[in-house]
């Protein structure tokens, strides 16, 4: 029955496909290149409309196959150098402008999360949404004491569409997995296994308003980034209700420019927002289309990004972000080897894999962009280069690392719109160098030893009970089990012995960091 589901969901998609004058997509499948004469003979064809571009046409398909194939869409907006622009710029149109759902039926949806009328929760209610996306859409409100605030509500019908076109990515990461030559080292099933658990989270609106609340909490009195206030009261599972802002949207350049706005500090900040919620607080923004970033207009020499949208985030292990920052570095450095290295202990290449080769493979295809900024830049050139290097040295795609990387093209698309000449490299290098400073430094060790000092201390008067409890339970014991408990015995000495040494390290240590913060003061 599953099978069958996503079989016709496949047909649908091909269906749609034809509606909207992109047969060419279904014939330029290797299956039926044999038969792709037919397409000439196809009706529509001859009659098709020659005033609608393509971009229109894919902008539509993506809007009918619903919120999945949007966010795709979305992401594909920012890539304004691997795209052409009417594409682009139809691509773009999906970021905010998504067609909405009845009011009517907003006001329904939370009425019955509240068990309340519209009018009993809030003063004003519009019945004209602010925004439409792909799974929800805000409407503007007034709570009793006057607060401005937006309400978010999630589409009806939301869950039934997204676990359709789940089954059938699903199906397609199976099939790929078994009969694409890349598959295994793409890992297709483990991505969309990651992609299903964030799509599925971005459905609770309860997570969203946490996320929120958290990276408010984050750059709370920073003058990069401000994050509206969430109304936990109001929050249901798919009702959402935040604080109202007012800024310029960061698409919207030709406004920026005539506010006054420092575009290039502008920009600079946007990467140092990306390289502060990823090393620094380990919490990212992982949707950060143009959609879901505003600029306030109120201190155009002094410009401050807001805020909307929190439903995907992003973390990394320790190791995972360890790693990455080590690699950023090596290569803002140009130290191939050392990107080469790194990658084989992460083990995101296999353990045989030649460094030499590695090295040498990496160098020719980073080398040609250093010290160049952005606009003489072809990403779509480097990406190409990266991935058929990926696919020579057999590197895994690494599922854990999907939304950061979906973020950091998110973050330079951004800096590609509001400053060409955006050094990147510049701009997050010495981020990168402090950050790594924190965590192998004299700061690491004296944050290391203040977090374990009061553990370590706590446990030393413990163990001699721990000792006298274990003897006074051995009343009668067999030859066999006298031997075992002399090497337990043994055992437990030599760690007192090794606790007694730690007393005077902890005495050693305590000196050596009042040294450190005497010194670092």
């Amino acid at each position: 029955m599953r099978l069958l589901r996503q079989f016709y969901r496949i047909f649908q998609i091909n269906i749609t496909l034809v509606k909207h004058g992109l047969e060419e997509v279904i014939f330029a499948v290797h299956l039926f290149r044999p038969i792709r004469f037919l397409l000439l003979l196809m009706p529509w064809h001859w009659f098709r409309r020659a005033d609608i571009s393509h971009g229109v046409r894919i902008r539509r398909v993506l809007e009918d196959l619903g919120p999945i194939f949007v966010k795709f869409g979305q992401a594909l907006s920012t890539r304004r150098d691997l795209l052409l622009d009417d594409i682009a710029n139809e691509l773009a149109k999906l970021q905010d402008k998504v067609p909405p759902f009845s009011g009517e039926e907003a006001k329904k949806i939370i009425e019955e999360a509240y068990g309340k009328s519209v009018t009993e929760m809030f003063a004003h209610f519009d019945e004209t949404p602010l925004a439409a996306a792909s799974i929800s859409q805000v409407h503007p409100a007034t709570l009793h004491d006057g607060t401005e605030v937006v309400v978010k509500v999630l589409r009806p019908g939301v869950h039934k569409m997204v676990k359709r076109d789940l089954e059938v990515l699903h199906l397609l990461a199976d099939l790929a997995h078994r009969y694409w030559a890349d598959g295994r080292r793409l890992r297709p099933r483990e991505v969309v296994d990651d992609y299903e658990q964030t799509v599925m989270d971005e459905l609770d609106l309860i997570r969203e308003a946490a996320n929120a609340s958290m990276l408010r909490r984050n750059f709370e009195g920073s003058s990069d980034l401000y994050v509206p206030e969430v109304y936990w009261d109001y929050c249901r599972v798919n009702v959402l209700v935040i604080e109202r802002i007012y800024g310029i949207p960061v698409s919207d350049i030709k406004t920026l420019k005539e506010k006054g706005m420092d575009m290039k500090k502008l920009s600079d900040r946007g990467v140092h927002i990306f390289f502060t919620q990823v090393f620094k607080h380990n919490f990212f923004h992982a949707d950060m289309h143009p959609g879901n970033i505003f600029v306030s207009h109120e201190t155009p020499e002094n410009p401050k990004y807001l805020g909307v949208d929190f439903g995907i985030m992003g973390t990394l292990s320790p190791r995972d972000q360890r790693y990455l920052a080590e690699n950023f570095l090596a290569f803002f450095n140009r130290d191939y080897r050392r990107v080469a290295e790194l990658h084989l202990e992460s083990g995101w290449v296999p353990s045989d894999t030649r460094v030499d080769q590695f090295e040498s493979a990496i160098r020719t295809v980073c080398e040609p962009i250093f010290q160049r900024p952005i606009s003489q830049i072809s990403f779509g050139n480097l990406l190409l280069r990266l991935f058929q290097t990926a696919r020579r040295f057999n590197m895994e795609v690494q599922p854990q690392l999907v939304l950061l990387q979906k973020t950091l093209l998110n973050i330079e698309g951004l800096g590609r719109q509001l400053d060409p000449d955006l050094d990147l490299w510049k701009t997050a290098k010495p981020f990168l160098e402090r950050w790594m400073n924190e965590q192998v430094g004299p700061r690491a060790f004296i944050k290391g030893l203040k977090d374990n000092l009061p553990q370590t201390l706590e446990q030393l008067p413990e163990l001699p009970a721990l000792i006298h409890q274990f003897l006074s339970q051995q009343t009668q014991v067999t030859p066999a089990a006298i031997e075992q408990q002399k090497i337990e015995i043994k055992a437990l000495n030599k760690e007192l012995k090794k606790q007694r040494r730690l007393s005077w390290l902890v005495l050693l240590s305590g000196t050596l960091a009042a040294t450190a913060v005497w010194y670092y003061s």
